[in-house]
């Protein structure tokens, strides 16, 4: 019996690198960016002869970079390849990340004819001045067109992206910005706050930050207003409405296996330890990530991590705990041994104590007030 799979596509380009970003992504020109999807057909052929026969792939996920700001028949036909490579599950769920202006409904169109069936659109925020502070590429209008574009594309499954704890952002701002979004009624939501990360334009300017009070209240203002229209939270940052969860990132919380495609992508993949071995072995894997050498047919894995047993347990618990509906302790079990669960009951124990985690009917979960120092228990987690 073949296996689930996952395959991630990574599009490393976009119009303009914005100040957040830390992303593996760039301008390029046009013609950098059609020698790449000719090479990421390339690999797919390569990487589907060593791969395909043991899987169905159940998820593809195009992701980037700005996916919508190469070629789109280019970028279709990248999607008809794994298709080709790789059989693809007839329900599977296809998604791609857009950007506003990068994209009209004529290319909508093509995308849907592919097999696009879920789209994620970056807005951020519904304030033009503030989309400027990010350097996005497009206003709230622009994003609107967009959005339009895509519903008469014929997209039924949309997901928006939102940013709080903007430098110089509002509660009152956020507020308008969620409250337009939900004016949409777009099928999925996921919302963010901003980090500033190291080596992003961002890290080097001073900026007007917001104190931790402003920053929790927006974070509590998401729920409470997502929550009144209709949006549960299934995941700690992400909001759908029901049976819209997104399956390839559901793939990734709990651990199932993906392929990642592209420059730099990401692979989980748990492979044979020999030739016809039964006894598998969890491994992380990531793809070379220097475009020049890419473009020179290196498809090589830049970092190959074989988990141990620990690490794999580890993972269980702080990858899954994200999810509101929590991790099986009986799956934990089965898949681990049931002797192995007291390597965890300090950290149980103490997050249960400190009112963080429930347990209860075998499930395991965060408290309202343990996904608000999710870190801190994810970390009691780690050896």
């Amino acid at each position: 019996m073949k296996k689930a799979l996952s395959i991630y596509i990574h599009i490393p380009f976009c119009v303009r690198k914005c100040a957040y970003c830390d992303f593996l992504s760039a301008p390029a020109t046009r013609e950098v960016q059609e020698q790449y999807l000719h090479m990421l057909m390339r690999e797919i052929h390569e990487k589907a002869a060593r791969y395909a026969k043991e899987y169905v792939v159940k998820t593809i996920f195009i992701g980037g970079g700005t996916p919508t700001s190469v070629d789109a028949d280019l970028l279709c036909q990248v999607l008809e390849k794994v298709k080709a490579q790789f059989e693809v599950s007839v329900d599977a769920e296809i998604s791609m990340e857009c950007n506003p202006g990068t994209a009209d409904k004529i290319a909508f169109k093509k995308y849907c004819q592919a097999g696009v069936n879920r789209l994620s659109i970056g807005l951020q925020s519904t304030q033009n001045h503030l989309l400027q502070k990010l350097g996005r590429i497009h206003t709230f209008e622009q994003f609107l067109d967009t959005y339009q574009g895509a519903r008469e594309a014929g997209f039924t499954n949309i997901n928006i992206d939102l940013m709080s704890a903007l430098p110089g952002q509002t509660l009152a701002d956020y507020e308008q910005t969620l409250r337009e979004v939900l004016a949409l009624k777009p099928e999925h939501i996921s919302a963010y706050s901003l980090i500033v990360e190291e080596g992003t334009p961002f890290y080097d300017m001073e900026l007007n930050l917001l104190d931790e009070d402003t920053e929790r209240m927006m974070y509590e203002l998401t729920e409470k207003l997502l929550s009144e229209h209709g949006y549960h939270r299934y995941e700690i940052s992400n909001y759908a409405r029901k049976g819209m969860e997104c399956k390839h990132n559901q793939v990734y919380w709990e651990r199932g296996e993906y392929l990642g495609l592209g420059l730099g992508a990401s692979s989980f993949l748990k492979l044979p330890w020999k030739d016809d071995a039964p006894s598998e072995k969890e491994v992380r894997l990531r793809n070379n990530s220097n475009l020049k050498t890419y473009l020179d047919s290196d498809f090589s894995y830049e970092e190959e991590l074989v988990l141990t047993g620990r690490e794999a347990m580890e993972e269980f618990f702080f990858l899954g705990l994200r999810q509101m509906k929590g991790v099986s302790l009986i799956q934990f079990a089965e898949e681990f041994g049931e002797d192995t669960i007291e390597w965890f009951y300090d950290a149980i124990g103490q997050n249960v104590r400190d009112g963080l985690l429930v347990q209860e009917g075998g499930m395991l979960f965060l408290t309202k007030k343990g996904i608000d120092v999710s870190n801190l228990v994810f970390e009691r987690f780690l050896e």
